[in-house]
């Protein structure tokens, strides 16, 4: 599976915004785009470089970057993703975002079961996560709701999970239901573009697909 391996902060300058690419450690961490940060800037500028006035493509081109980096998708499947969320009833943005929190490493992470959604590919990746009792190990995979998610029982001792739970970085997210006890959750609806941690102009997206 192809990755953006680039480094996490360097992605947030580009966008200019607080992407939570490390999970927690980014509340923890100096961040670039911090009130004493030198670096404000995107990459590739100085402070004495002149920036033009982004054109209405590029906006609409940068929401969509920031998006897919926010939850670590490739353009192939986010496309993919698009074509999907037009075909169903409602509105388009709003059934985008709606597929892409229901991707099973973003449930992991809104469970507070990984500090990061690049933790949570992890845990996933290498079997330590079951969904309705069988294991899954495709981070992509969608959940629907009413779907219950555990981790192995011999992973819930793991310090990375127990982190995780410790830190409770997700605890306003109402549409998971989490036990905390049994480290086992449950998918009991779906966000509102209000809800995101990120701000996020879905209506962008569609406007620069619709071209």
């Amino acid at each position: 599976m192809s990755r953006n391996l680039g480094p996490s902060c360097k992605q947030c300058r580009r966008e200019g915004h607080k992407l939570y690419l490390k999970g927690a450690r980014c509340l923890t961490q100096k961040c670039a785009l911090s009130e004493n940060s030198n670096k404000k800037f995107p990459p590739g500028y100085t402070r004495s470089r002149r920036r033009r006035k982004p054109s209405d493509y590029n906006i609409q081109l940068r929401e969509k970057q920031k998006v897919k980096r926010v939850y670590g998708v490739l353009e192939k499947q986010f496309r993919i993703y698009y074509k999907e969320a037009e075909r169903k009833l409602g509105i388009t943005g709003v059934n985008l975002l709606r597929i892409l929190e229901s991707r099973l490493d973003n449930v992991v992470y809104r469970m507070n079961f990984a500090g990061s959604r690049k933790q949570a590919r992890q845990l996933i990746s290498h079997g330590h996560v079951f969904v309705n009792g069988k294991k899954i190990t495709i981070a992509s995979y969608l959940l629907r709701e009413g779907d219950e998610l555990s981790i192995k029982e011999r992973t819930r001792k793991n310090f990375i999970v127990l982190d995780s739970l410790k830190q409770q970085k997700c605890s306003g997210v109402h549409w998971v239901e989490v036990d905390m006890d049994n480290v086992s959750g449950k998918l009991v609806g779906l966000p509102e573009l209000q809800d995101m941690e990120v701000p996020m102009n879905m209506q962008l997206i569609v406007e620069l697909y619709s071209k």
